[in-house]
């Protein structure tokens, strides 16, 4: 029976939400899971080989101080990721990310205009610094909800379609690898070009015009009548004393003339 049970269990979620800001690494269990641990581990520059925190194996709680894995690089800056655990089955891993920038992860501002996407990034931080040019960022973008693309010291990505959201993150590279915490995902909504806003505003202010102009003056000029009988909203009353001493019939004729002649020249103007 332990046989069968264990073969028919299945590794817990993996983490979410994983962050690391002032060397306090925190994230979020997975939904509907229960009775999970996790593992914090770290891996530095050089050795590039994954190894536990200390303080951070096995624990229920979904926070862990890393501040003692600086000491574990020269230059202070390491890569972390956590995984769940549960009856010795482990999610896969993920790795944290660094919404506010520091010395080991970059700060990330976006402008967007329609079409492109730029990345502000600053080149005055410590690792800049200390190494020069062989101190630079990579850049991966893509569609939110979609897996990022990869592109070296980009700082302007064109060809992107308006009315969509772009995502990027941005880690430090130094001789061409990876150090330190990456930055986490920032969206921008590319707009949409000024160019398609004119022909919306052609098509309103001057084709529907264009269209409607002869329509109403073909109406008007030919079905005077009917149209007289569907804007009137109440029916002209001939005062009695009048009507005792005047022709009803003429006076109507009179008024349905002038109302039809008045309507006609109003659509010549037009």
């Amino acid at each position: 029976m332990f046989v069968i049970l264990s073969l028919c269990d299945a590794p817990p979620a993996p983490p979410q939400s994983v962050r690391v800001e002032r060397w306090l690494m925190t994230w979020a269990a997975a939904p509907d899971e229960r009775d999970v641990t996790y593992t914090v581990q770290y891996s530095s520059f050089d050795s590039r080989v994954w190894t536990d925190v200390t303080a951070c194996v096995r624990i229920s709680s979904t926070e862990c101080n890393v501040a003692a894995t600086k000491a574990k690089d020269e230059r202070g800056c390491v890569m972390l990721r956590v995984q769940a655990e549960r009856r010795a089955l482990r999610s896969d891993p993920v790795q944290a990310c660094s919404q506010h920038g520091d010395s080991c992860s970059p700060e990330v501002r976006l402008s967007a205009r329609p079409g492109s996407l730029t990345v502000h990034l600053t080149g005055d931080h410590s690792l800049a610094v200390e190494n020069a040019a062989h101190a630079k960022h990579r850049v991966c973008w893509g569609k939110e909800g979609e897996p990022l693309k990869g592109k070296v010291s980009s700082v302007s990505i064109p060809g992107l379609e308006e009315g969509q959201r772009y995502c990027v993150e941005v880690q430090y590279t130094l001789y061409n690898k990876t150090i330190g915490v990456p930055s986490c995902n920032h969206c921008a909504l590319i707009p949409e070009s000024s160019k398609n806003t004119w022909i919306i505003l052609t098509v309103v202010f001057v084709v529907i015009p264009l269209i409607l102009t002869p329509i109403m003056a073909y109406i008007f000029m030919f079905h005077c009548q009917r149209v007289k009988r569907w804007l009137r909203i109440t029916r002209y009353q001939i005062p009695e004393d009048v009507s005792a001493h005047t022709d009803t019939r003429r006076i109507n004729d009179a008024l349905t003339y002038r109302s039809c002649t008045f309507m006609m020249r109003s659509c010549d103007l037009i």
